[in-house]
């Protein structure tokens, strides 16, 4: 059965799903975009600001699941411009330690309310 996670530290969806979901032993994160949880707007216009939003609003998702960072296994990062990977890599990487998880980076059309970046992330309970 699905259980959904919902924290108010993390934006709320917009649209009709679950922040994030568990089924058993894997947490699947939705996809996080830059927007600031109380203020629902984005706090820079900036891809490295943007990344640093993206990644605490996954880890306000992981924390109301009791897990961290380290249980991430798998993410996906899609960018508006696949130019801005070398930064969105940095600040990704900065919030992680090795085993790093398994991960795609892909560059897309366009992203929800103009985002520069979006990325989704499954994570195993120990």
């Amino acid at each position: 059965m699905f259980k959904p996670i919902s924290t108010d530290h993390a934006p709320a969806a917009i649209g009709p799903y679950s922040q994030a979901v568990d089924v058993g032993n894997l947490i699947f994160i939705s996809g996080q975009i830059p927007l600031d949880p109380v203020t629902q707007s984005f706090a820079s216009e900036h891809v490295k600001e943007q990344t640093e939003q993206v990644m605490e609003n996954i880890g306000a998702i992981l924390k109301e699941a009791g897990l961290t960072y380290k249980h991430i296994a798998k993410a996906n990062i899609y960018l508006d411009n696949i130019d801005d990977f070398a930064v969105v890599n940095e600040v990704y990487a900065s919030y992680l330690s090795e085993p790093y998880p398994a991960r795609a980076a892909v560059e897309v059309g366009k992203l929800p309310k103009g985002a520069k970046v979006e990325i989704e992330a499954i994570a195993v309970k120990e």
